[in-house]
């Protein structure tokens, strides 16, 4: 059994792969959960980190994206974004991974082991999604998919759009929960 904080999820879905999968997961977010489940509804920072195997983190990514880099590129919040991505990384948990989109974590921090799309896990979208990696293994596709539209790119403005954006596929967190949930991992 793993024990893992999945970081900046509202969702549940992470956190709830990983708790099918028989491990204790735990999600944390300013937000509240979206599903019922284990929920710290704080910020990450005040956590103790060290008590965890895995710490999957999913940061908000309006300041550090590329569809923001125009607005925001070098401002106070774009630096304050980046060094939340610094403490995450970081940290002295064991495993980590760090997704988020294609952007200036890139230029300012260091590459991504992985960039992935749902089409490669059975989600028939594309959304380019960088994975920075600590101790753990690139992401094995598990269901190509064609019919790749870009939904995300084109989604119209609402007020749940932002929320909308930023769901994890079911499909890549079933993956990281099944690929990454092994004690050998």
């Amino acid at each position: 059994m793993v024990k893992v904080l999945v970081a900046c999820e509202y969702s549940g879905r992470v956190r709830d792969a990983f708790i099918k999968n028989g491990h204790d997961a735990i999600s944390c977010d300013l937000l509240p959960s979206d599903s019922p489940g284990p929920h710290y509804q704080e910020d990450v920072r005040n956590i103790r980190l060290n008590q965890f195997d895995m710490l999957i983190s999913f940061p908000p990514c309006t300041y550090i994206c590329c569809s923001g880099t125009r607005w925001h590129s070098g401002t106070a919040k774009q630096k304050e974004a980046l060094e939340f991505i610094r403490f995450l990384m970081d940290t002295d948990v064991p495993r980590i991974a760090i997704e988020n989109p294609v952007g200036v974590i890139s230029t300012h921090i260091r590459k991504p082991d992985q960039i992935i799309q749902p089409w490669q896990f059975g989600h028939g979208e594309t959304k380019a999604t960088c994975l920075w990696l600590k101790n753990l293994p690139k992401l094995i596709p598990t269901d190509i998919v064609s019919g790749r539209i870009p939904r995300i790119h084109r989604m119209s403005p609402s007020t749940n759009r932002a929320k909308l954006r930023s769901l994890t596929y079911q499909g890549i967190a079933n993956a990281m929960a099944d690929q990454w949930g092994g004690e050998n991992t």
